[in-house]
């Protein structure tokens, strides 16, 4: 390309507002002071969100990210690492106060919770929104023998 062809594509991208920006990583310059913790606990996984307030996702986790393969992934332990590693990446974003909701039956619940009360986190409140039937389906019909 000549100059003069580079100088005239140059006129017309600032005549029509188009400037070359450099594109950066935006995941440290947001600052978040107050957030909301999802944990979803079932017996094979524990998933771990953290949401701003008003729903978007900031950072997650769980504990087959961590590493943890198979069995291994639902027990309680798999989901302490899992909050840990969201909780680190919380730290430095700024988060110091956080609403927790626990959903699930598995065994990672309690470790969770007690993962996030020792991480100095201030918690509002902790809620449990685990999905419960108000007596559901109805179950198919008795076998016959």
């Amino acid at each position: 390309m000549s100059k003069i062809t580079r100088r005239r594509i140059g006129i017309t991208r600032r005549r029509i507002g188009i400037t070359r920006r450099r594109i950066g990583s935006r995941k440290n310059e947001r600052r978040i002071f107050k957030g909301v913790i999802h944990v979803r606990a079932s017996y094979n996984n524990t998933i771990v969100t953290v949401t701003d307030i008003r729903g978007q996702a900031v950072s997650w986790s769980s504990a087959g990210a961590c590493g943890f393969k198979g069995k291994k992934r639902g027990t309680a332990f798999a989901a302490q690492t899992a909050v840990e590693n969201v909780i680190g990446t919380l730290m430095d974003q700024g988060m110091k106060r956080a609403d927790v909701l626990i959903s699930g039956p598995g065994s990672g619940r309690d470790t969770a919770l007690r993962t996030i009360r020792k991480s100095g986190i201030i918690l509002n409140y902790v809620r449990d929104v685990t999905p419960m039937p108000h007596n559901g389906c109805r179950p198919p019909k008795k076998r016959r023998l």
